[in-house]
């Protein structure tokens, strides 16, 4: 594990729990609510996406942009779906 690549698919993830609340009020669980969500999905999301992928940041003892886009979208996507997910699961819990 990479911690460059944790660092990147936590903040992406983080961006990406915001981005998908945006969308809809359904499942907005606040401004925390869906970064703390989007981190979490991001980080174990975006590492079980690396893995299946095959996905790296590093080559050679340097950054590969390739990588680092692809943990910034396995990182994005698994923080918004997991906010989704958990938005989704509070406002049926509430009705």
């Amino acid at each position: 594990m990479d911690i460059v690549s944790l660092i990147i698919q936590l903040i992406s993830g983080a961006a990406g729990g915001n981005a998908a609340a945006s969308l809809s009020k359904d499942i907005n669980l606040g401004p925390l609510g869906n970064t703390i969500a989007g981190a979490i999905g991001g980080g174990v999301g975006g590492q079980i996406l690396s893995a299946l992928l095959g996905l790296a940041s590093t080559r050679a003892g340097g950054l590969d942009i390739g990588g680092i886009i692809g943990q910034i979208i396995a990182g994005g996507a698994s923080g918004g779906v997991l906010t989704a997910i958990i938005g989704m699961l509070r406002g049926a819990m509430a009705k």
